[in-house]
């Protein structure tokens, strides 16, 4: 049996994936086989022998302490796309508020109710809450992955011209995008020519203040900012500023922090993005098929401190997670040969600095022999799977 443990609620649509005559799905083990999270702080977790993986029901990990899972042999999963719909549909509200002072008009006709004459109050005052359509202006993206592209497709059937940046975008996520898309390899290009830009890319050390007051300055008088992808993508103070200098119109988040809320020209939205039922179903299921597929079979889907493996096998499958390093392969297989056992079919795999190799092994794979190759420098978790 193995042991799931949630950190938040987890939507039963996920958590009734799991065969209950193989799993436990509960929010107090003290020694889980495994770890279904949405937004709880783990970094300073202590991790017990038995964690085999964390899965985040969601794109973004910066609540998990990736690396350190890493060097103690925990895969880490994510479930891109999975919410993808979600954040898109707000991406284009978003759009929408940006322009046309929606939420400010809806306030102010809300603070009539009681007065005289309100009718005849509201026809008058409307004009001081005009904007402008969003057909036929340039929107920029920056990062084109499964909520990028579906923005910039929807963004086109919106009759908008959109320019899109993504220095790592797939052959596949290239493939889905409107042919109408222009794509473009400097980022500056993005802050030039856009009327409204939307960012979508992971928070990570590089990509923190991707947009600051250098880039800003680039921008053309009037842009509007769309950020629901991570708050520190985008530096708030040269928001705010850039806001009272007049150089942005309007800066719509859906991350809140002491700087933007209150700020005149900002909308603030709870971290909306995926508060769906559909999203929150959608990435429950995908986490835990994605657990389930480890732990049953060693495979990895989506991990983002691992690479992608897949291998069936004849005989026993061995799963090793270890430091990219040289000629640990090599002394691997030998290992292997030395117990008298033949290697059947073999997978490698690396991401930055660690790696994972599965073997499907002919013959009786004991103790000892996992244990020579645990004893291999840069080795870090052996599993054997019959």
């Amino acid at each position: 049996m193995y042991n799931i443990q949630t950190l938040n609620k987890i939507s039963s649509v996920g958590t009734d994936v799991f065969d209950k005559s193989k799993y436990a799905v509960a929010d107090n083990f003290e020694n889980p086989d495994a770890i279904m999270v949405r937004s709880a702080k783990m970094h300073d977790m202590k991790f017990g022998d038995n964690l085999l993986a964390i899965a985040r029901a969601g794109a973004g990990v910066n609540n998990i302490p990736v690396e350190r899972c890493a060097e103690e042999g925990i895969c880490v999963f994510n479930t891109p796309g999975a919410n993808a719909n979600a954040v898109k549909e707000l991406a284009i509200c978003a759009l929408l508020l940006s322009s046309r002072k929606i939420t400010e008009a809806a306030a102010w006709a809300a603070s009539l109710k009681g007065t005289p004459d309100a009718p005849k109050t509201v026809e008058s005052g409307k004009s001081k809450f005009a904007g402008p359509e969003i057909m036929g202006k340039t929107l920029g993206i920056i990062g084109l992955g499964a909520i990028g592209g579906k923005i910039a497709n929807s963004a086109v059937a919106l009759g908008m011209k959109v320019v899109g940046y993504d220095p790592y975008l797939s052959v596949n996520s290239a493939l889905l995008l409107d042919s109408s898309v222009k794509i473009v390899t400097d980022i500056n290009d993005i802050y030039k020519v856009s009327d409204y830009i939307s960012i979508h890319v992971p928070y990570t050390p590089d990509t923190k203040n991707t947009i600051d007051t250098e880039q800003i300055a680039m921008m053309k008088d009037g842009v509007r900012l769309i950020n629901l992808a991570r708050g520190e993508l985008i530096n708030s103070e040269a928001v705010v500023k850039a806001i009272a200098d007049g150089k942005i119109a309007k800066y719509v988040t859906d991350f809140a922090d002491d700087v933007v809320l209150g700020a005149e020209n900002v909308i603030v939205l709870p971290h909306l993005g995926a508060s769906t039922p559909e999203s929150e179903d959608n990435c429950a299921v995908m986490a835990a098929n994605e657990l389930i597929d480890y732990i049953e079979n060693g495979n990895i889907r989506n991990s983002v401190n691992l690479p992608n493996a897949s291998m069936n096998a004849v005989g026993t499958k061995v799963c090793v997670i270890h430091k990219n390093v040289p000629a640990l392969i090599a002394s691997m297989t030998s290992a292997v040969g030395n117990a008298g056992l033949n290697i059947e079919n073999m997978f490698n795999a690396s991401k930055k600095n660690f790696a994972y190799t599965m073997m499907d092994i002919i013959g009786d794979v004991d103790e000892k022999l996992t244990d020579s190759i645990k004893a291999i420098d840069g080795v870090i978790r052996v599993r054997v799977i019959k």
